[in-house]
């Protein structure tokens, strides 16, 4: 089994004592370190292509590792679909004292399309689809268009380069499910 777990970026120690102090299980934490390190390699790639793309990578960071935390309370979406998890975690993190700004991305990751929605979320929305090599076009539409407008490029500019960089992501999905199903849900 060692063979497939990863190196991972670790998650920001703040996001390890809220993990603990809400009991997330094994699979819950791996699944969330899975999307905050993919998470950092999209701001990474982001930070190279686009650097006058103005970017909250710490919101995106914290939100890419907290944004599953209501799986806590509905443990049957660890292994099944479901969106009761998203406002469950929202109120967990509240109840945590974590600040609403933060706590925002455990309701909002499932809902891109909302009015609203900032470049930030929508980033957390990407990172948690491409860690297992799901691409959504209407998602990527939404981030290409920030990223031109941004940058003041063209749009198929964006477009290309945010493929090119969301399809080597999305290059390990594989090894990721594999380390993500090797740890418990339970416990």
């Amino acid at each position: 089994m060692t063979d497939i777990l990863l190196t991972l970026r670790p998650i920001p120690d703040r996001v390890d004592g809220l993990l603990r102090r809400a009991g997330a299980q094994p699979r819950l934490r791996a699944h969330l370190e899975l999307v905050h390190d993919v998470a950092a390699r999209l701001l990474d790639g982001i930070a190279a292509r686009w650097p006058g793309a103005a970017v909250d990578g710490p919101a995106v960071l914290f939100g890419a590792a907290t944004h599953d935390l209501g799986k806590v309370r509905h443990p049957e979406e660890l292994t099944g679909p479901g969106h009761r998890h998203e406002e469950a975690g929202h109120l967990l993190l509240l109840e945590l004292g974590v600040d609403p700004r933060d706590a925002r991305f455990a309701r909002t990751h499932a809902s891109w399309t909302l009015p609203g929605i900032s470049l930030e979320e929508l980033l957390v929305s990407l990172a948690d689809q491409v860690w297992r090599g799901s691409r959504r076009a209407d998602l990527e539409d939404l981030v290409t268009a920030r990223l031109a407008e941004a940058g003041g490029l063209a749009r198929w500019e964006v477009f290309l380069a945010l493929d090119d960089l969301l399809t080597d992501l999305g290059a390990d999905a594989d090894r990721r499910l594999a380390h993500q199903n090797a740890f418990a849900t339970v416990g």
